[in-house]
């Protein structure tokens, strides 16, 4: 049974990610795991894997209703990335239980490295804007689909900063239609995954609630002060690439010393 610390924990939790995301438009979902298994107390990584899945679900569809009425989401081509992700995310959380839990932390901190990576590379793109999904570009958006949603069900994160490069990899787009596009498949691959989990009851439910309505509220909050920092995202970005490495060495650090 869930305590009264852990449940106010878990709310302080779903709000920092939430913010995050809402401030750098993504990446926090990646701290989500970590936070339920060393912050909040779950000992079980396979529960914080599937309670975090759902979480972050709920997350990507809120994001993508401010982005969608913005239009700035090319629905085509992530529909393509996102049907074939949904299939890599099924075999990814499949596959994910079957691993040891403190085997599956090791690896999800050498993920979060890598995606350290991926966020301090990332830079605003011109791209293309009149992109459409076409017969030279739904085969890559497929095969890097399933890729990140093998990815994404395995470790039970959204994804996005594998699907961000994905899409502009794959079709060209400009970076703010990849972020606003990714949430589409993001959304797919965190509820392929939570019903993965949920089916094995491997879903702490009361968690997920809190975790969910601090996450909602971290992202209002984030969205609102994301404009008085318009001239210093970068910034911040940096500043997150960094917390997620310290997360990820900590995580390493505890699992080779336990």
């Amino acid at each position: 049974m869930m305590s009264l610390a852990q449940g106010l924990l878990g709310g302080a939790s779903g709000t920092l990610v939430g913010f995050t995301l809402g401030l750098i438009g993504g990446g926090g979902s990646v701290l989500a795991v970590p936070l339920m298994v060393y912050l909040v107390g779950i000992p079980n990584a396979h529960i914080a894997i599937g309670t975090s899945s759902i979480a972050v679900a709920v997350s990507a569809a809120f994001g993508l209703s401010i982005h969608a009425r913005a239009g700035t989401v090319k629905w085509a081509c992530a529909f393509v990335l996102a049907a074939a992700g949904v299939i890599g995310a099924l075999l990814g959380s499949l596959i994910g239980k079957m691993v040891d839990g403190q085997r599956l932390l090791v690896l999800f901190a050498l993920l979060m490295l890598v995606i350290a990576a991926l966020m301090r590379l990332r830079r605003d793109y011109a791209g293309d804007h009149t992109v459409q999904l076409n017969k030279a570009n739904a085969p890559k958006l497929a095969g890097l689909g399933l890729a990140t949603g093998l990815l994404s069900g395995f470790f039970g994160i959204g994804g996005g900063f594998l699907i961000v490069p994905a899409l502009v990899f794959a079709t060209d787009m400009p970076l703010v239609y990849a972020v606003s596009s990714s949430l589409v498949a993001v959304l797919a691959f965190g509820l392929t995954t939570a019903a993965s989990y949920a089916f094995s009851g491997l879903i702490d439910w009361p968690l997920a609630g809190i975790f969910i309505a601090g996450g909602l509220a971290g992202g209002w909050i984030g969205v609102r002060s994301a404009h008085l920092f318009a001239n210093r995202r970068t910034l911040l970005n940096d500043i997150f690439v960094g917390v997620i490495i310290c997360v990820a060495i900590y995580m390493l650090i505890r699992s080779w010393s336990g």
